[in-house]
Parts: C-alpha cells; structure tokens; sequence
C-alpha cells in the first residue's frame, strides 16, 4: 500500500440588484483559523428559482472516516504517447458517443517523460480495478491538461495550464470551440447545472494568473462570452505542479423542490488555505462582481442581495489544498499539495475527519471525484501522480 492507514432571467436579477443593493459591501470573516462563515446574502428573486444559501440540511456524518478499503483502479498513462501525470478527475453522468455512464475521465498533466504542463491527452477508465486507460483526446491545445468538465450534454470542457485556454469536445472527442482571453492559466474547472428549465448551465473556471474565476454558459441560456466574474484569489506564481491559485472548482446544485436549487460554486485556495462558497453562482453577471480582499477571507459584492461568497473554512489542517469534490451528503473533501493529506469538511464549516494518503512532500494528489447516493454506499476516486494511477476509496 502506498499510504499509511477522492440569460435573460438572470439579467433581470441583475437590475433588481442594482436597485435593491446599490454598492459595495463585506461579508464577514470568521473570528479565528477554521471557524465559519454563513451569511444570508439575500433572495435572487429572478422569477424563475431561488437559490438556497446552502442546502437544505448539513450532514455532519463524516465519510472519509469510513473509507477503509483502498483499490487500484488502474494506470492513466496515455496508450498512444506516453503522457503520464493525472490531475483532474471527473465522472461520466450518461452514456453518449465515446462516453459510458459511470466511466472516469482523468487529464494528463505531464509528457512521458514526466515534465510538468507538457500532457496534452485525457483518458478515459472504467470504474472498476484492472481498468486500462483509452485516449479520448489528444490535443496539444490542452497543453498542461488539467481540467475536464463534462456537461449535461456530455461535453467536455478541457482546461491546459500551458496552454492557457479551455477547449470544447462532443462526447467522440471531435474538436468545438476553444474559449481565451480572460483566461490565462487555468486550473481546473467545472460545469454547473442544476436541471432546472430556462436556467443557464454554465462552466466555472480558477485562473492561476489573475486568480479569478472565469464563467460561461454553454446551454443557450445566460452569457456564453467568458467573464472574469470573481477576482483576487491568492496566486503563488509557481508553475507546473507548484502552481497554487483558486482551484479544485466544484459546484452543488442540488434541486429543492421544483422552482430551488443550491446554486453554490465551491473553490479551494491553495494559496490562503481556504475553502470559499460563491453563493448563486448563476447570476454572476458583470466583470469582477465579487473580489476576495487580502487573506482570502473577506469579500467585497458588487450585488450582494443577487450573489456574493462567505467564507466557509479557512487554515490548518488545509495546506495548500489543490483538489476538492463534493460528496453526495453535501460534505467536500479537499486533497492538500502539502502533506497529501485528504481534509473533509461539511457546508457549514465543521471539521469532519482528515485523512493522510502519502507522507512524502511532493505533492501526489492533484484531482478527487465521489460518488454514492447515501453515507454508506459513497466511494471516493483519487488520482495519485507518484504511480500515474487512480485508486478508489469505498467503505
């Protein structure tokens, strides 16, 4: 074992925001390292849903405690040119074209030769142990792949830190679109959608140049043209593997009834140690809507009664978290890039349970999935770069 004991509506709500909010406000932060942060930032009434401030119950059972058994599921390194460096993890909703329900799709971040930023393929594992690797893109658009997204209408939206843009495939891995400026040096994104009629389905993206995070719908509904729509995310400069920024984007969009939904995009800084809720999400309009003050804990809201972020855990045990994922009980794990250790916290900033995966001080963990419908049958899919493999924790 390698480890020691995974539109239109919304411009409507943007007018009444102008009106009901008019200026800037901070949300508060917590009084000391790990407390949280809950503000109620006000109602999106875009006649359509309203978004919840977090769901509609917290679990404080802790998962990661019953993830006992550990399986290899297999090697990601690419068949056809070697690529080798797992990053982003990501699960396939349903079947179409090259994609099967349930397979896992995972990024490489390194050529065969193991440079980092040079892996320009994503691939594609069943979900089971002996699971060979099959190249569903090759492309050295997603120069330094770290990001793969799947849509509602399985798409895949592929990020390259080298590279510096997110490119657009159909489910057989054909070439669509590839989306830049303001997107420099992406870290990861994912998409957004909470099954709602008329509602934009939009992809989330962490930059780790501008630390902002940059949004676009992709339904037909909202603004298709990318926008720096938060900023000020703590950035280190670093590159490679040791680049640190807002990254481990994960989204909760959890239906309430038939006109709710959560509407919360999740994002880890690597740089402040923080895990930050953005708060209807959807209706981030205007570039810049929400910045993140110095230390990552503090917010300024250009329309808090439309969206804005609360601060939902902040220090130790983070450390330098790079990856995270949220859990079907609505608890997120972190993966830290120091230490390798796994931090599982719920929605309302309770420390649940860590978990250390690998002592060594390179940093392994780089991208985590969970999949389950209850606490007990919940299992966690991590990529591990030290063997270029992905392993699954289950109960």
């Amino acid at each position: 074992m390698f480890w020691n004991n995974r539109a239109a509506l919304a411009v409507a709500a943007a007018l009444l925001a102008t009106s009901a909010c008019g200026g800037n406000a901070s949300v508060p932060s917590a009084n000391s390292a790990g407390n949280v942060v809950s503000q109620a930032v006000g109602a999106a009434h875009d006649g359509s849903y309203e978004a919840a401030i977090t769901p509609d119950a917290v679990d404080h059972t802790s998962i990661l405690k019953g993830l006992k058994k550990t399986v290899l599921i297999g090697s990601t390194v690419d068949p056809t040119n070697g690529d080798t460096g797992p990053r982003s993890i990501h699960i396939v909703g349903s079947s179409k074209g090259l994609l099967k329900q349930g397979q896992l799709l995972v990024c490489n971040f390194a050529d065969k030769t193991g440079a980092a930023g040079k892996g320009t393929t994503i691939e594609m594992l069943d979900a089971a142990p002996k699971s060979k690797p099959t190249t569903f893109v090759s492309d050295s658009r997603i120069e330094g792949c770290d990001g793969d997204a799947i849509s509602a209408a399985d798409n895949v939206y592929a990020s390259g830190l080298t590279s510096g843009v997110a490119v657009k495939y159909d489910a057989n891995g054909k070439y669509q679109h590839t989306y830049k400026a303001p997107i420099q040096e992406p870290l990861g994104d994912t998409d957004a959608y909470c099954s709602l009629s008329y509602i934009p389905e939009n992809i989330y993206l962490g930059d780790g140049k501008t630390g902002s995070i940059v949004k676009w719908s992709i339904n037909g509904y909202g603004n298709p043209k990318e926008l720096q729509a938060v900023t000020g995310f703590g950035v280190n400069g670093g590159t490679g593997w040791d680049a640190l920024g807002p990254s481990g984007i994960v989204y909760n969009g959890k239906r309430i009834g038939n006109y709710k939904c959560t509407d919360i995009v999740y994002v880890a800084d690597g740089v402040d140690n923080t895990l930050v809720a953005i708060h209807y999400a959807g209706n981030l309009l205007v570039k810049d809507e929400i910045v993140v003050l110095p230390g990552g804990k503090t917010f300024k809201c250009k329309h808090k009664k439309v969206t804005c972020a609360s601060l939902v855990y902040s220090g130790s045990p983070l450390d330098a978290p790079v990856a995270l994922t949220l859990l079907p009980n609505g608890n997120l794990i972190a993966a830290n890039s120091k230490g390798n250790k796994l931090v599982e916290i719920a929605a309302d900033g309770t420390l649940l349970a860590t978990k250390s995966i690998d002592k060594s001080s390179i940093p392994h963990i780089f991208g985590l999935a969970a999949e389950g419908k209850n606490d007990k049958d919940t299992v966690l899919f991590l990529t591990y770069t030290k063997n270029n493999s992905v392993y699954e924790l289950k109960p």
